[in-house]
């Protein structure tokens, strides 16, 4: 065989053996990444959803491309109910979801809804950080595996509906849609109003048909859902100031490095005062925003509410106790 032969012929080995180690270099990449299913029910315009993105986009940098996440708003991957199983089941890796859903569960999150028991978006951000929080997540996660990251301002919910009202006597008899969830159903029931769960993707059309007269949400979900389309009043009871809880699913946590596991709580917390932030100056503008558009904005005598709820559906008679109201309310 002669030199030049033998040059080719060590030089295309040599290449193949590039190729080869090339070839698995990017095979243990691609084993490497992790595809992530981050699922909600908000619209893509909602802050909920923008911060989402952003979160994931940022968690694929902090660990070096490891992790790509795919947001999949406006309940494409289910309604509420559903992609809160889905965390049990394996169907969906997170999700942002209200803490009622997972009061199911775990009953004790539930008294976030009890209506009234935040002051104001500012005092559920400090029971966010505070000691008793911090207790229902350890006691959450021991119970189901779910690990809950981070708490997000969904805003206070105010009602609308096709007549106006300025008290609790004048909800009675109406037929409101509300989650399925007993703190929802609360203030309408203590008020003698008639609610009714339907799943929040269906409650435009619910209103457009008269199947129900009335809802509550917060007024930027009542922007992004365009339900001032098909009501014709907003009351703002403020009966429960909301939050979002982000929380990841048992078989993700479970094989995150502790590293990683601090990437995601960061990550995740910090999207969530992003959207908080930006929540909280969305309300201040909406009210002007729905007046201009020839809604009746009406302010109504909360005491008369509060006053119901207390005698109507007292604390303990869903569940709670007063030891987690008080701490509760000394948050600051």
């Amino acid at each position: 065989m002669t030199t030049k032969r033998k040059t080719v012929k060590a030089l295309a080995s040599a290449s193949l053996i590039a190729l080869g180690i090339m070839s698995g270099l990017l095979s243990t990449s691609a084993q490497a990444q992790t595809k992530l299913k981050w699922a909600h029910v908000y619209e893509t315009s909602e802050a909920y959803h923008t911060e989402s993105v952003w979160a994931a986009d940022e968690i694929k940098k902090r660990t070096n491309g490891k992790y790509e996440i795919q947001v999949f708003p406006a309940s494409t991957l289910g309604k509420e109910t559903d992609i809160n199983q889905g965390l049990t089941l394996g169907t969906v890796d997170m999700i942002i979801s209200g803490p009622s859903f997972a009061a199911r569960a775990y009953p004790r999150f539930g008294i976030a809804y009890y209506p009234f028991i935040f002051r104001d978006g500012d005092h559920l951000i400090a029971f966010s950080k505070s000691q008793v929080f911090g207790e229902m997540v350890k006691e959450f996660q021991a119970k189901t595996g779910i690990q809950v990251t981070a708490y997000t301002y969904y805003g206070a919910r105010h009602t609308t509906a096709q007549k106006a009202f300025t008290n609790c006597a004048g909800m009675k008899g109406i037929k409101i849609r509300v989650p399925d969830v007993p703190a929802y159903r609360a203030t309408p029931e203590a008020c003698g109003a008639n609610p009714t769960p339907i799943a929040f993707a269906e409650v435009y059309l619910a209103l457009q048909n008269g199947t129900v007269d009335a809802q509550e949400n917060p007024l930027t979900t009542i922007e992004a859902k365009k339900f001032f389309e098909v009501q014709k009043a907003i009351m703002l009871t403020g009966h429960i100031v909301d939050g979002l809880t982000t929380q990841i699913a048992p078989h993700v946590w479970n094989k995150l490095s502790d590293a990683e596991k601090k990437i995601f709580t960061d990550v995740t917390q910090e999207a969530a005062a992003r959207a908080t932030a930006k929540i909280k100056a969305r309300e201040v503008e909406l009210v002007d925003e729905f007046k201009k558009k020839g809604l009746q904005v009406v302010q109504v005598d909360r005491k008369s509410f509060q006053d119901a709820v207390l005698k109507n559906k007292p604390l303990e008679s869903m569940g709670f106790t007063k030891s987690d109201f008080d701490r509760i309310q000394a948050a600051k």
